[in-house]
C-alpha cells in the first residue's frame, strides 16, 4: 500500500491525529486549566477568597454537620430504577468523608447511605456539602466551582457520563495520541534539527509545520508520560475485571482482606458509638512524625458510620512528594484504639501511586506545577498547527476539486482551538454577571459556555467559505479578536464585583484571583497578536496573486 514504512507511519499519523485531536485539544487544554482548579474555584466563587485552611476539628465541627447532611435530591432520583419496588423515604448514613488539598481554603464534605430494597446490596444514594472550615458555613448548592467541578472532569470524561463513555472516549484518544507520538518520530527522521528550526517569514504551512515540529519535539516525554499515566489513572475503568469477569473472586478477596487488616467489610448490624475522632487524628499525626514525614490531614472518613464495626481512616495530604501517597492510619469508632498503619506499598503499587501522583499533581512544587501548564499549552499548540498545515496543505487542491472536506475541517478547528478559548472565557463573565440567588446557577453557567461554544462552531462554518476557494479563513482572525475582548472584560468585571483588582490582589499576594486576572490577560495580548498575523498573512495571500499578473504578462511580452 505504502513504498515504505516511514510513508505508512506518516499516514497513521496524519489521520489518526485529524480524527481524534479534537478530542485531544479539549483534553490538553482543560487539563492545563486544571493544574490550577483551585485557584479557578477560588476567582469563581468569591466567598472562599481566603486563605487554604487545614482539616478543623470533627467533634466540634464536622459531626455536626455531617449528621445534618442528607442524600441529594439527584441521587435519589438516578437511584429509582436500581430499587425492587417503592423508593424509599428515608436513609441511613454508611460512610462520611472530608477532603482539602494544601490550595483548597474551602472543605468538602461527602456522604453515603444504604438504599432499601436496592438491586445491588451495595449500592446506595449519595450527599455532599461544601463548608467554609473556619466557622463551619455551607456554600449554596449551586455555586459551581468552575474549576475542580466543571473544567476538571471535562479533561478527562467530556461530561459525558453514561456508561462512561466520555472516559472512553479519551481513553481511545490516549491511545491515538501515544500512536501519533511514535509514528512522528518515525517520519520525522531529523528531529534534532526540527527541535532549533522555526521560520516564522515563510509562507504560513511551512512556518505552521515547524511550529508543530518544535512544539511535538520539545514537550515529546511530557505527552508521552502524560498519555500513558491517564490510561494508568483510569485503568479500572478500561478493565473492570473486578466487577465484572472477576466479580465474586473480587468480594472473597475483599473479605480476605479484612481479615488480614482487620478493617471490617461488613456492618455487624448493632449500633455502635463513635470515640473522639480528634483524639484518632492527634495520634495520627504523632505517629506520622514518627516516621519523618510529618504533614496535615488530607482525607478523613468514617466507614459503617452508627454500627458497631465503625471505624476511621486518616489519610496524610502527602503534598510534599509528587507521589500519590496517604499512609492511611486506622482506627477502632468505638474506642479510637489503632487497628492498622498502612505498609510501605509493594514494587508494582509504587510505581502505579508514582504515576498517578505525577498525573493528578497534588505535590506543593509551585514551578513544576507552572512546566505541567506550558506542557499541556505545548499539545495544544502542536494539535492546532497539525489541523491548520492539514487544511493549508490541501485546501487548494479541494479548491479545484470543488470538494468541502478542507472548509470542514477548518471550522472543526476554529471551534476546538479559539472557540474552546471564547466558550472559557464566556463562561468566566457569566459567572461575574449572573445572580447570586439565582436558582441553578451553577446550570446557567454551563450553559453559558456550551451556548458560547456552539455559536463558536456556528460562527466557523459560517466564516470559512473562503476555505473552499483555497482562501485563509477569516474566522480565525475575528475569534482572536473576540477572545482578547472576552478576556478583558472578565479581568474588569472581577474588579468591578468583588472589588478585587490587580493592584489590590498582587499588593496583597494574593496569587489565586491575581494569577486568573494576570492569565486572562495574557491570553488577550496573545490573541491580539495572532489576530494581527492572520490579518496580514490573509491580505498578503490577497495581494500576491494580483501583483504575479503583470510579472506575467510582462514576461510573455517580452517573450514575444
Amino acid at each position: 500500500m505504502f513504498q515504505n514504512f516511514r510513508l505508512s507511519m506518516a499516514w497513521l499519523h496524519t489521520w489518526f491525529g485529524l480524527t481524534l485531536g479534537f478530542v485531544l485539544m479539549v483534553v490538553f487544554f482543560f487539563g492545563s486549566l486544571s493544574v490550577f482548579d483551585r485557584e479557578i474555584d477560588r476567582w469563581a466563587i468569591p466567598q472562599t477568597r481566603f486563605e487554604p485552611q487545614p482539616m478543623p476539628s470533627f467533634d466540634r465541627m464536622l459531626l455536626p454537620i455531617f449528621q445534618d447532611i442528607k442524600p441529594t435530591a439527584e441521587s435519589i432520583e438516578q437511584a429509582r430504577s436500581r430499587v425492587n419496588g417503592p423508593m424509599a423515604t428515608s436513609f441511613g448514613p454508611k460512610q462520611w468523608a472530608a477532603y482539602t488539598t494544601h490550595r483548597d481554603p474551602v472543605l468538602s464534605l461527602f456522604t453515603s447511605y444504604t438504599l432499601p430494597n436496592a438491586k445491588d446490596p451495595d449500592d446506595g444514594v449519595f450527599g455532599q456539602r461544601t463548608i467554609d472550615p473556619r466557622v463551619g458555613k455551607a456554600l449554596p448548592d449551586d455555586r459551581l466551582k468552575v474549576g475542580s467541578e466543571f473544567f476538571y472532569p471535562l479533561h478527562y470524561s467530556l461530561h459525558l457520563e453514561w456508561l462512561n463513555l466520555g472516559m472512553w472516549i479519551v481513553g481511545l484518544a490516549a491511545m491515538v495520541m501515544l500512536v501519533a507520538l511514535v509514528s512522528g518520530v518515525v517520519m520525522h527522521r531529523k528531529i534534532f534539527r526540527e527541535l532549533f528550526t522555526f521560520r516564522p517569514a515563510k509562507h504560513i504551512q511551512r512556518s505552521v509545520l515547524d511550529l508543530h515540529n518544535l512544539t511535538g519535539v520539545v514537550a515529546l516525554p511530557f505527552h508521552f508520560i502524560f498519555a500513558l499515566s491517564g490510561l494508568v489513572v483510569f485503568a479500572g475503568i478500561y478493565f473492570p475485571v473486578t466487577h465484572t469477569q472477576l466479580h465474586s473472586l473480587h468480594e472473597l478477596h475483599e473479605k480476605l482482606d479484612a481479615q488480614k487488616t482487620g478493617l471490617p467489610h461488613e456492618r455487624a448490624g448493632v449500633p455502635g458509638t463513635l470515640a473522639s475522632v480528634d483524639a484518632m487524628v492527634a495520634d495520627a499525626k504523632r505517629r506520622w512524625a514518627a516516621r519523618g514525614v510529618a504533614g496535615e490531614v488530607g482525607l478523613l472518613t468514617v466507614q459503617h458510620v452508627n454500627d458497631a464495626n465503625a471505624y476511621v481512616s486518616v489519610y496524610r495530604a502527602g503534598s510534599d512528594r509528587v507521589t500519590l501517597t496517604g499512609e492511611g492510619i486506622h482506627f477502632k469508632g468505638a474506642t479510637g484504639e489503632l487497628i492498622r498503619e498502612d505498609p510501605a506499598p509493594t514494587v508494582v503499587a509504587g510505581v502505579v501511586d508514582f504515576l498517578t501522583g505525577l498525573h493528578l499533581q497534588h505535590f506543593e512544587h509551585w514551578m513544576l506545577r507552572w512546566l505541567y501548564v506550558l506542557g499541556g499549552l505545548s499539545g495544544c499548540a502542536c494539535i492546532a498547527t497539525g489541523f491548520i498545515f492539514f487544511v493549508e496543505k490541501r485546501k487548494r487542491q479541494h479548491a479545484k476539486q470543488g470538494v468541502s472536506g478542507a472548509r470542514w475541517v477548518d471550522a472543526c478547528a476554529v471551534a476546538t482551538v479559539t472557540g474552546l478559548l471564547v466558550a472559557t472565557f464566556a463562561m468566566l463573565i457569566g459567572n461575574r454577571l449572573l445572580p447570586d440567588n439565582l436558582p441553578m446557577r451553577g446550570s446557567w453557567e454551563k450553559g453559558i459556555f456550551l451556548g458560547a461554544w456552539l455559536l463558536a462552531f456556528a460562527h466557523g462554518i459560517w466564516r470559512t467559505a473562503p476555505t473552499a476557494e483555497g482562501r485563509l479563513s477569516p474566522a480565525w482572525a475575528e475569534q482572536c479578536r473576540t477572545v482578547a475582548v472576552l478576556a478583558v472584560a472578565a479581568v474588569l468585571l472581577n474588579w468591578i464585583t468583588t472589588g478585587d483588582h490587580l493592584v489590590r490582589t498582587i499588593g496583597a499576594g494574593y496569587w489565586p484571583v491575581a494569577g486568573v486576572d494576570l492569565s486572562l490577560l495574557a491570553s488577550a495580548a496573545l490573541a491580539i497578536v495572532a489576530a494581527r498575523v492572520l490579518k496580514r498573512r490573509a491580505a498578503a495571500a490577497v495581494i500576491a496573486p494580483v501583483r504575479a499578473t503583470p510579472d506575467n504578462d510582462n514576461t510573455s511580452a517580452a517573450r514575444a
